[in-house]
């Protein structure tokens, strides 16, 4: 898919930098105060700027529809079990993400994912491997696979979606070559177990919730003397204290909840490394010389090559971290149903992953979307396969449902796109 590159402030067009001065709320509060900010959203809106509005209020829509319909579903052992059950997904999505920065596309993360977890599942109950060992060579495997497909891509020229297309084939008949006659395989390691199955104490997730906003402050606060430094006008103080507000009662109620389950209380530990992840990649993207290369290339790859970037390095690299992050999913799958099997990774994986991706905000054209991406979108799948499971509607309506969510999410990226361009920033 080719890509399309944003024009940022400083590319020298001065009606692109005249348009994101008039977005920029530092610049509207020093104009007109609290006030600004107001503006600010009104002007990103209406030039199709919607960022990840659309996924927000649909998520809150969803929930007070199958809320009104089944008030078990915001009870605390369902939203637990919802956060436990997005995991092994949201883990493949996060690496689709990566590759859809590039505008390009991965079929083969199910089936990266099933064989991974096959190899991980015999490796432990055939083989007598330690749960350490086999998670390591079940990863590796991943990155492996990962590269084969980058390699083909980046210096052979085969299109992504073919040869991924052909890893979703091959790689789902050597998960059954590994998994053998049985074509089941119990995984009962305790380590494997806890994964998925161990929760922090209360204590310990009020301890969490007070680090993740100390941690927040200051890397605002670190932003703010980066940026006054540089020239650059700082993040106001008053965006800031929003900021951690908003943060904090988001992840207070979500902790007052997760402790108040009778059968497991506490925050899943899955979750925990899942938004880790999301945290990390996210930073790699906005942060590091490395996630800017990949947005370059995703923007435009002609611009980034004059510019003396790796092209080909930057996409075999994303593929490789594609195949990581779907034996990741694969390692987080069998330990919630601690079991392989040959359904494992099948088709719904992967297309579950990619719309998990677009519903949360990640453009299929490249060149834009963030980690949490995956975090908003797989909440929004999950929600929807979890409601409809609580009011036992059929598979059918489910997919129906969620295939009408992609599109619309992907329509809403195309009509952002169409308005930026029309206005002179696309």
């Amino acid at each position: 898919m080719t890509g399309h590159v944003m024009t940022r402030p400083d590319s020298g067009d001065p009606t692109a930098a005249r348009s994101a001065a008039e977005l920029d709320p530092r610049l509207l509060v020093d104009q007109a105060g609290i006030k600004g900010y107001g503006i600010a959203f009104v002007r990103r809106v209406r030039s199709g700027e919607l960022g990840s509005l659309p996924v927000i209020v649909g998520l809150v829509v969803i929930w007070l529809i199958f809320w009104s319909r089944e008030h078990s579903f915001l009870s605390a052992g369902n939203l637990s079990n919802l956060a436990v059950q997005m995991v092994p997904i949201g883990m493949i999505s996060v690496g689709i993400v990566m590759v859809l920065l590039l505008g390009e596309v991965d079929l083969s993360v199910g089936s990266i994912s099933g064989v991974c977890a096959a190899l991980l599942g015999t490796q432990i109950a055939q083989h007598n491997r330690s749960a350490g060992v086999a998670i390591v060579l079940a990863i590796l495997l991943g990155a492996g696979l990962g590269l084969i497909h980058g390699l083909f891509f980046s210096r052979l020229g085969v299109p992504s979606f073919v040869v991924t297309l052909a890893g979703l084939l091959a790689w789902q008949g050597l998960q059954l070559r590994i998994l053998g006659k049985t074509g089941t395989v119990q995984v009962t390691t305790g380590f494997v177990h806890e994964l998925t199955y161990n929760f922090l104490s209360k204590t310990a997730g009020w301890i969490l919730f007070a680090i993740l906003l100390l941690v927040s402050l200051l890397g605002q606060v670190w932003e703010r003397i980066q940026r006054s430094r540089a020239g650059l006008r700082p993040r106001p103080w008053l965006e800031i204290g929003f900021r951690l507000v908003l943060l904090g009662v988001v992840t207070g109620v979500a902790v007052a909840v997760f402790n108040s389950y009778t059968s497991s209380p506490g925050v899943p530990l899955a979750l925990v490394i899942f938004i880790g992840v999301i945290v990390f990649f996210d930073i790699v993207i906005r942060r590091t010389t490395y996630g800017r290369h990949v947005l370059a290339v995703g923007g435009n790859v002609e611009a980034a090559r004059r510019a003396g970037i790796s092209i080909w390095l930057i996409r075999t690299s994303v593929f490789v971290i594609a195949g990581i992050m779907a034996a990741i999913g694969g390692i987080f799958s069998t330990s919630q149903l601690l079991s392989v099997s040959q359904q494992t990774g099948g088709t719904n994986t992967v297309l579950y992953a990619i719309a998990a991706a677009v519903i949360g905000g990640t453009s299929l054209f490249g060149g834009r979307g963030s980690a949490y991406s995956a975090l908003l979108g797989i909440l929004v799948i999950t929600s929807i396969t979890n409601g409809m499971a609580l009011l036992s509607l059929p598979s059918a309506t489910q997919f129906m449902v969620t295939g009408g969510v992609t599109l619309a999410a992907v329509t809403l990226d195309s009509l952002s796109r169409r308005g930026q361009r029309a206005s002179g920033r696309g």
